[in-house]
């Protein structure tokens, strides 16, 4: 080295020439500081400047306040690495903690966390309420399979409970295999999915609309104006529970508003209803940079209205056939059917740019089935046991955006994000 060139600083994160006297292997000793008791500001800046007097590192922090109590862990190295005796740093702690009327524990060990087991998940839990006896099950379902509990925390405290269970030690198609049966006997809605960066990498969002983005059937919506709403309420539902063959019950259906005046449209239209909590998952998708579409086996006459009102990216339904002003009874061009639904969820993952592993459909009937599996998560809202058993997982409360929980959205983000002007 030049003598014009000063020494490089062994600490430097440039030029690391040599590690820091207090990095931790496994065999390096260590101290766990817990601090509890009731939370104020300067807690946490109180136990770090008490510390820094001892010239320890950092090696992991983890702070919770729960109703006013704060829990917080501080792993730190070893002090007589900076000439200081643990005897000194365990009492001027104790002290700095009784000042506040805090309580401190000091417990010496080696190194840092364990090493995390192989597959990690994140187990997202909805109740309505969630109850002790629904997470004790949970938990030790989690355990029975391999998993070990890494971490805990809330997403939202309503419309719903939801919390995530950050998991470790065993393959997420094992955890979801073995907490679904769980969910539907201790009625919770559980949702395993991968961790990783893919859970917040820009995404698609695939819906249904009839009895999930809207409250609706906008078949019988039509039906009540032509005064045969019964009749094709009864085909509509053997159709969704798989009883029927969607395109025959859709001709057989639509065959019946033959002769009703095309203004009909303007009404049906006016007539739909939002599913709670659309227009906030819609909202929030989009400022988050998804894109969001929906597929229908309802009509392009009311899809292509909701496409402009909620800002919707893709849209695809049928299309009723309408001759001198009035409908034919008939539908116009491929119809939208089960398998027409996947393809389209392909189709319009191609033109996002969007992987299908990065999609999420959303559907409540049978002739979602195709989508919801061909998704990266496909969710059953509110949906038939047929497909509330064939999905990823399945939403029962009536509010559309918890489906913003299972992405690790909490409530908070969502409410700090409709504060921003657009």
């Amino acid at each position: 080295m030049s003598a014009s060139q000063p020494p490089r600083s062994p600490r430097s994160p440039e030029l690391p020439d040599a590690p820091s006297p207090h990095v931790t292997g496994t065999g390096t000793p260590t101290l766990l500081v817990k601090i509890f008791g009731k939370d104020r500001p300067g807690i946490t800046a109180g136990l770090f400047d008490t510390l820094a007097a001892f010239s320890v590192d950092v090696v992991d922090i983890e702070q919770v306040v729960t109703r006013g109590r704060i829990v917080l862990c501080a792993l730190v190295t070893d002090p007589a690495a900076g000439g200081a005796t643990e005897g000194n740093l365990r009492s001027t702690v104790h002290s700095w903690a009784e000042s506040l009327k805090l309580q401190a524990e000091i417990i010496s060990g080696i190194g840092d966390n364990r090493p995390r087991g192989d597959g990690r998940s994140h187990v997202t839990v909805l109740g309505n309420p969630l109850t002790a006896e629904s997470t004790a099950a949970i938990a030790a379902r989690i355990t029975s399979t391999g998993g070990n509990i890494d971490r805990i925390f809330r997403l939202a405290k309503y419309p719903v409970t939801a919390v995530e269970f950050a998991v470790s030690g065993t393959a997420t198609e094992e955890l979801r295999t073995a907490l679904a049966p769980e969910a539907a006997g201790i009625g919770v809605d559980i949702a395993v999915m991968s961790a990783g960066l893919s859970r917040r990498a820009q995404r698609l969002v695939v819906m249904d609309v009839d009895s999930t983005l809207i409250q609706d059937e906008v078949i019988e919506l039509f039906a009540a104006h032509a005064g045969c709403e019964e009749k094709v309420a009864e085909v509509t539902g053997r159709a969704m529970r798989g009883e029927l063959d969607f395109e025959q019950s859709l001709h057989a259906r639509v065959a019946l508003l033959a002769g009703l005046d095309a203004s009909v449209v303007d009404k049906v239209r006016a007539e739909v209803r939002l599913t709670p909590g659309a227009r906030t998952l819609i909202r929030t998708l989009k400022r988050l940079g998804y894109q969001v579409g929906v597929v229908s086996g309802g009509f392009t006459q009311v899809t292509d209205d909701l496409q402009e009102r909620l800002g919707l990216d893709f849209a695809s339904a049928n299309t009723l056939e309408i001759i001198d002003g009035r409908l034919t009874g008939r539908v116009v061009g491929d119809v939208v059917d089960r398998a027409g639904k996947a393809r389209l969820l392909r189709s319009f993952a191609e033109q996002a740019g969007v992987p299908l592993a990065q999609t999420v459909a959303i559907g409540d009937g049978a002739n979602d089935l195709d989508m919801l599996n061909t998704a990266g998560l496909g969710v059953a809202f509110n949906a038939k046991p047929v497909v509330r058993q064939a999905a990823h997982t399945a939403v029962n409360v009536p509010f559309l955006d918890t489906v913003l929980y299972l992405l690790g959205i909490t409530r908070e983000e969502v409410e700090a994000a409709d504060g921003l002007v657009d």
